[in-house]
């Protein structure tokens, strides 16, 4: 059912989209139009500046993720993993900054990767943290907060403190493997074993050895030259998620007055909260998701704008739907409420202490 709606609403701002495209090339005359030109000709800016703003960013994204995905292996991260859980706590925390993932791609790598030995709440945190913390991000936060540099400072900084916070729990806490049937078996950082391999002649060796270097450099160019079809899937699934959250956004500022969102961006606690639904709901990449914020600057607090900014990367409705398919159903209960109460929390405390 969740997937039979989201096929819909994604047809359906598909062909808004293409509507507003043809009334912009084909310069058609929106006076002629019966409902009201003004706020449609508002909708088609907000619209389409958002979309174009956030573009660049999207597709520096995707490419870089299908690179990662192509070049990087799991058992370079596990020689990499730290044992200690404070130095397991602040590897997940910053793993994006080397492996800049969208938060889509990372939930089977992750399972992969605790199969295979990674400790369960270093997967976990990067998945909460790798979406924010990463060079993409970086810049899409600062271009869409040119003149608001503070609260991009402080989206960073509340994500890697909701991370460290979230992994220390998961750590002294999370007895079981998250991961569903099949793998709750497995110790949360047990580490397999690889097979020993079997003695060859030095002849055979010889031979097989030149055979494998022509292989490893025959599937380097294989993965390189299918990197950008990697990049394209990756691009066009994420991009339906940018359109419709656009799409969604521009319907709401245009056809919802100021003074509405007013009644409720006046309530500190409404307002994170309004946010941070909003967020789970419009489920955008973390490439883009700062300029959708950055669309609302004049209606809501910067605290409020924090909340969505931190939240959506960490939590929203298809990054559920995918952690249901893979964990456990007790612990993503567990997981959401411990990451909203994290978010509203410091977003509030931010507030007071004056950081944004």
């Amino acid at each position: 059912m969740p997937n039979l709606l989201a096929r819909w609403m994604t047809g359906a701002a598909t062909v808004g989209c293409a509507v507003l495209l043809a009334l912009i090339f084909f310069g058609r005359d929106l006076e002629q139009w019966s409902f009201d030109s003004s706020k449609l000709q508002n909708f088609k800016i907000i619209f389409l500046s958002i979309i174009l703003e956030a573009l660049p960013f999207l597709l520096i994204g995707v490419f870089i993720s299908a690179l990662l995905q192509a070049f990087v292996s799991d058992k370079l991260i596990q020689k990499l993993t730290p044992r200690n859980p404070v130095a397991g706590v602040l590897f997940g925390s910053l793993l994006g900054i080397i492996l800049p993932l969208c938060e889509c791609g990372m939930i089977p790598i992750v399972r992969r990767l605790i199969r295979k030995g990674l400790p369960a709440y270093i997967g976990i945190i990067y998945i909460v943290a790798g979406p924010i913390i990463n060079p993409v991000v970086f810049g899409a936060t600062f271009a869409a907060f040119r003149t608001n540099k503070e609260l991009a400072y402080s989206r960073f900084y509340l994500a890697f403190l909701v991370a460290v916070s979230l992994g220390f729990v998961l750590y002294y806490f999370m007895k079981r493997n998250p991961l569903k049937t099949g793998s709750q078996s497995l110790p949360i950082a047990a580490s397999p074993l690889r097979e020993p391999q079997h003695e060859h002649g030095h002849a055979h060796h010889h031979h097989h050895h030149h055979h494998h270097e022509h292989e490893s450099q025959g599937n380097a160019f294989k993965k390189l030259a299918e990197t950008p079809a990697h990049a394209a899937e990756e691009f066009f699934d994420m991009g339906k998620y940018l359109i419709l959250g656009s799409l969604i956004t521009a319907l709401l500022q245009t056809t919802i007055s100021r003074a509405s969102f007013a009644a409720v961006a006046d309530q500190e606690l409404f307002s994170h909260l309004f946010m941070m639904s909003f967020a789970y709901a419009l489920s955008l990449c973390s490439t883009s998701d700062a300029f959708v914020a950055a669309s609302f600057s004049g209606m809501f607090p910067p605290a409020a704008l924090l909340s969505f900014l931190v939240f959506g990367p960490m939590l929203d409705l298809k990054n559920t739907i995918m952690m249901l398919a893979v964990f456990r159903k007790k612990f993503v209960l567990k997981f959401s409420l411990l990451i909203a109460f994290l978010v509203l929390i410091g977003s509030i405390l931010f507030d007071h202490l004056g950081f944004v």
